[in-house]
C-alpha cells in the first residue's frame, strides 16, 4: 500500500501546507465531504496509486488534464465528458491520459455514496495524488466541493495555453485566469513528469520559424538526442520524456535541463530565455537544501489556486453519475 507522506518532513514545512487552505477564497473548502462521503479521499488514492502499479507513466498525465480542465471554463470535469464536439476531442486534448483512472474512483465512489462527490473533485484529488506518487515531499489538502459543467465544447479550448505560446502569450493567458507570472512557472514545473509527443516538438528539430534548421536554444547534444528519438517524417505520436531522466519523478530536474537548454516543449525552454521567468524559476536551481522544499511549496498554492479558477458550486452543475456523460 502506497503511503502519501514523507517521515522527515519539517514541521514548519507542514504548518506552510496547512496554510493553503486560506487560498480557497471561499469558494472551495478543506473537509466538504466529512460527512457526506467521508472516504473520498482514500477511495481516490487507492485508484490512482493502482493505476500507478500498472503503469507508472499514466498518473502523471492527470495533473496536465486538470490544468486542461481548469483553463477551459474553469475546473468543472468538462475535460471528461466523451463524445463528438466536447473538450476531449480538441487537439490540445486527444493526447491526454488517465481518463480510466477517474472512471475508477467514480465508479467506486458512486457505490460508497452515490451522487455525492464531483467528477470534478476527483480530478483534482487525483492530481494531488499522482505528484505525491512520484515523489512530492507532502500531502497538501486539496479544497473541496465543485460542482460538475454542463457544457464541454471543442470550440472553448482555443486559449489553452499552447506548446509553442511566447513568453508574453503564456503570461497574458495565467493573467486571464487569476494567475500570476509565479504561478506561470511553478506549474511548468509539473512538466518534471511525463512525457510529450514528437508531433508537438519536432517542428523544433527540423524547420523552426521556417527556417530548415532547429532552435538555436537547442543544447547540440540534446538536439541530436532528440532526433534520434523523433526522426524527421517519423511517428509522431512516440512519446518522449519532457524532463530527461526524471519523467517519473517530482523534482527541480525539469528547471535544471532549461537552463542547460535541454527543455522539449518551446514554451517551456522560452522561460529561461526570458528574463523575468528565468529570475523565477532560478528560485529552484538554488544550492540550498531547501530548494526541492521551496518547489513542493510553491507548486502545492500554485495547484490551489488553479484549482479554483471558475469553479461552480452550490446548485450550479450537477454531480454526474458518470464522469464521461451528462446526467
Amino acid at each position: 500500500m502506497e503511503v502519501f507522506s514523507h517521515n522527515k518532513t519539517p514541521l514548519f514545512f507542514l504548518v506552510l501546507f496547512a496554510s493553503l487552505i486560506t487560498l480557497a477564497l471561499g469558494q472551495t473548502r478543506v473537509g466538504f465531504y466529512q460527512t457526506s462521503c467521508p472516504r473520498v479521499e482514500a477511495i481516490v488514492q487507492s485508484a490512482v496509486a493502482a493505476a500507478n502499479r500498472a503503469n507508472p507513466g499514466v498518473p502523471p498525465g492527470l495533473v496536465r488534464m486538470f490544468f486542461h480542465d481548469c483553463f477551459v471554463n474553469g475546473c468543472d470535469a468538462s475535460i471528461l465528458i466523451n463524445g463528438d464536439g466536447s473538450e476531449r476531442t480538441a487537439p490540445p486534448n486527444t493526447l491526454l491520459r488517465g481518463y480510466e483512472i477517474i472512471d475508477a474512483a467514480k465508479t467506486q465512489l458512486e457505490t460508497e455514496c452515490p451522487g455525492v462527490v464531483s467528477c470534478a473533485d476527483i480530478l483534482a484529488i487525483a492530481a494531488r495524488d499522482s505528484v505525491l506518487l512520484a515523489g512530492g515531499i507532502a500531502r497538501w489538502q486539496v479544497p473541496l466541493g465543485r460542482r460538475d459543467g454542463l457544457v464541454s465544447r471543442a470550440a472553448d479550448t482555443t486559449n489553452l495555453p499552447a506548446f509553442n505560446d511566447a513568453v508574453d502569450v503564456q503570461i497574458r493567458k495565467f493573467a486571464e485566469k487569476g494567475l500570476n507570472t509565479q504561478d506561470l512557472v511553478t506549474l511548468s514545473g509539473a512538466h518534471t513528469l511525463g512525457t510529450g509527443a514528437c508531433l508537438v516538438f519536432s517542428y523544433r528539430l527540423y524547420n523552426f520559424n521556417n527556417t530548415n534548421g532547429p532552435d538555436p536554444s537547442i543544447d547540440p547534444a540534446f538536439l541530436t538526442t532528440l532526433r534520434n528519438l523523433c526522426p524527421n517524417g517519423g511517428d509522431s505520436r512516440r512519446r518522449v520524456a519532457l524532463d530527461t531522466g526524471s519523467e517519473n519523478r517530482f523534482d527541480t530536474s525539469y528547471f535544471a535541463n532549461l537552463r542547460s537548454g535541454r527543455g522539449v516543449l518551446e514554451s517551456d525552454q522560452v522561460l529561461w530565455g526570458n528574463p523575468t521567468t528565468r529570475t523565477l524559476a532560478q528560485r529552484f536551481l538554488g544550492v540550498s537544501g531547501l530548494v526541492g522544499l521551496t518547489f513542493n511549496v510553491e507548486f502545492a498554492r500554485s495547484m490551489v489556486r488553479m484549482g479554483n479558477i471558475e469553479v461552480k458550486t452550490g446548485t450550479q452543475g450537477e454531480i454526474r453519475r458518470v464522469c464521461s456523460a451528462f446526467n
